[in-house]
Parts: C-alpha cells; sequence; structure tokens
C-alpha cells in the first residue's frame, strides 16, 4: 500500500500528541475540545481531516465499538480492548497479543492474514458494580 506524504501541520502534531497521551480511546469532538483551547479557528473538518491523514500514516487506528461515533487509539501497537456496553468506556486489555492466531487462520484457510483485531464486550467493573447494586 502506497502512503501519501503530508506537509507538516502543527494542528496534526498536537492530535497526535494527545492521541499518544491519553488512554481514553477519545472521540474527534473530544479532540476538537481539547485542542480548541490553542486553535481558534479549529473546525471539527480540520480535526476529522487530520485524524484520517494520521490513520493513514498508520500512526493513529480507529476503533469501531459499535457507537455513533468513531473512537481513536494513539498506541499502535497491536493489543485487544474491553468496549463497555453500558457506559461506552475503552479499555485496552493487558493480555499479551495472540500472535499464533494469523498462523492458525491463515493454514486452516486460502487467506494472507496480515493482522487480526480482537475487542471483548461487556460491562466494566464500573457498571457491573451497579448493577450489582440495583
Amino acid at each position: 500500500m502506497i502512503k501519501h506524504k503530508y506537509k507538516r501541520s502543527r494542528q496534526r502534531e498536537e492530535i497526535l500528541n494527545i492521541l499518544r497521551n491519553t488512554d481514553t480511546h477519545p472521540t474527534a469532538s473530544w479532540i476538537y475540545d481539547e485542542l480548541k483551547k490553542d486553535f481558534n479557528n479549529l473546525s471539527m473538518g480540520t480535526v476529522y481531516r487530520n485524524v484520517n491523514i494520521l490513520i493513514d500514516q498508520d500512526l493513529v487506528t480507529k476503533i469501531e465499538s459499535g457507537s455513533s461515533f468513531d473512537r481513536f487509539d494513539g498506541n499502535v501497537e497491536p493489543h485487544y480492548h474491553f468496549i463497555c456496553r453500558a457506559c461506552d468506556s475503552i479499555y485496552d486489555m493487558p493480555m499479551s497479543v495472540m500472535g499464533g492466531l494469523n498462523e492458525q487462520v491463515r493454514s486452516s484457510t486460502n487467506h494472507e492474514i496480515q493482522e487480526h483485531r480482537i475487542s471483548f464486550y461487556g460491562l466494566c467493573e464500573n457498571c457491573k458494580d451497579k448493577e450489582e447494586e440495583s
């Protein structure tokens, strides 16, 4: 896959910095709110455009959690996520990536496996405690 070259952008660098320094897997709206403090003329279109460039450069990943808003991750190292169905929180899972899974699928199919993504869904600890209390 050919990656495009892009001119340097202060806004894009700041978006990347924000994403690399949070583990909350934010939405574009959250990123916009964080950046608006320093960039008065910022638009949501600029945030989306720059996030998509970062995705194209393999510096950020998009997490499709089933909600109506895309979430983004500045950690591009292979890892799994837990997505809470009650509060929509997304957490990195503290477990090793199953390296043999790609080979297992490759050997049982005729597909070329390049990567895999796994997300676990359920109730986070806080939501589970709330449900048990009620």
